[in-house]
């Protein structure tokens, strides 16, 4: 468990060292701002994408020839796909290497898989909760590192990524145990399976349909945020690396006191579904807040705002495992993480379009902040949709019924 733990928050470190520095070196090599925002959208995209077909593959690797060689050998290509990511001077190659990053990142499905392998049932909520803990970690260091060191030079964070990568490596094989037995592996070649396949599981039970439409506008609005994120705050307040990486720091606190300590608080007194209806009205405010902030400690102001807007993720989660069937719990939740990652092909190439067609050279106005007011409509359409359902819908008549195996 220790060992799958330090891969965790290490490979969300190695993400989150380049999110300061990575749209800008994206910038530089299209020359220019405009260009930078469409191609950096496109490569946000790209790494969903990848993300969304690989993920059910390197999972049916890893059940057939075990979870060890199926990490090691992603680690040691993650260094070297973060070393090529250093040194290239070439934009198209830069691009091959968030797709490759992105292929590289469904072994976090393989990781999950680890976890589930060594643990007692009793114990699985526990660890995975450790999971969402080292998450925020690695969110919280990665970025405040990527951003001091990409002050003295973009490059630098992706170096320092590569060697993370390659230590994760030599670590496990060294330590490492194979967590799956022989007797328990799949016989079955893994093949590129439909991974829109699993979707039709949220259309069977009316609540977690209706709860599944607010997960994509909710994801759609983060994914316009997380697109544009970087070059809007350099565009409109001159940020540096620095001042990037402390923001993306603050988020990660904030994460994790919301969900670590307040979900625990004021959800239960609360109730679910309140919780829920609570924090998409709060992030309604804090899109807008972020399109019509003109001075930098409005930024950080707002993003204080998502102690409480972070309460509702968890409700969620916990209203959607409830309404779902206990033998189809996993499929419900890949399937969810499905939506989430088509979401970030949409939703990237969105926000930079907007972006470029408002960010001018050498002007600054309050329209450059439409991504944020469109993420505010979608957090509206959210809300409503949510409050539409629970009405439809009360907790009485709302229980799961079984569903029938997806043939």
């Amino acid at each position: 468990m220790t060992f799958i733990l330090v891969v965790f928050l290490i490979d969300t470190m190695g993400l989150g060292l380049i999110i300061p520095v990575l749209p800008r070196l994206i910038e530089q090599l299209a020359g220019g701002i405009n260009a930078g925002s469409l191609y950096n959208g496109l490569f946000i995209a790209i790494y969903s994408a990848m993300q969304f077909i690989f993920a059910s593959l390197l999972g049916a690797l890893s059940d057939r020839y075990g979870r060890r060689p199926v990490l090691l050998i992603s680690l040691l290509a993650t260094a070297l796909d973060y070393l090529i990511a250093a040194l290239t001077p070439y934009l198209w190659l830069l691009l091959v290497t968030r797709v490759m990053a992105g292929v590289l990142a469904s072994t976090f499905s393989v990781a999950n898989a680890y976890i589930a392998d060594i643990s007692k049932p009793q114990e699985r909520a526990k660890n995975f909760g450790l999971v969402g803990a080292i998450f925020g970690i690695g969110f919280i260091l990665g970025p405040a590192l990527g951003g001091l060191l990409g002050n003295a030079g973009l490059r630098l964070p992706f170096y320092f990524a590569a060697g993370l990568a390659l230590l994760n490596a030599l670590y496990g094989y060294f330590v490492l145990p194979e967590s799956l037995e022989p007797e328990n592996r799949s016989s079955t070649r893994p093949s590129l399976t439909n991974p829109l396949a699993s979707l039709s599981v949220l259309g069977r039970v009316p609540l977690i349909r209706g709860l599944s439409l607010s997960i994509v506008l909710l994801n759609l609005a983060f994914q316009l945020l997380y697109s544009v994120w970087v070059l809007y705050t350099g565009y409109r307040f001159g940020w540096t690396a620095w001042q990037i990486g402390l923001s993306l720091m603050l988020v990660g606190v904030v994460s994790v006191v919301s969900q670590g300590w307040l979900v625990g608080a004021v959800v239960p007194r609360l109730g679910e579904r309140r919780a829920v209806l609570l924090s998409f009205g709060v992030g309604v405010l804090d899109y807008i807040f972020y399109g019509l902030s003109t001075q930098s400690w409005m930024i950080y102001a707002t993003i204080l705002l998502g102690l409480i807007g972070n309460l509702g993720g968890p409700a969620l989660q916990a209203l959607i495992s409830r309404a779902a069937s206990d033998k189809e719990q996993g499929t419900v939740q890949g399937a969810l993480a499905a939506l989430a990652s088509l979401t970030g092909v949409v939703g990237p190439l969105l926000g930079g379009f907007i972006f470029a067609a408002f960010a001018k050279e050498g002007g600054v106005n309050w329209l450059v902040g439409m991504p944020f007011f469109l993420g505010a409509l979608l957090y509206a359409l959210a809300l409503l949709n949510t409050t539409l359902t629970f009405r439809r819908l009360p907790e009485e008549t709302s229980k799961s019924q079984p569903i029938e195996p997806v043939a």
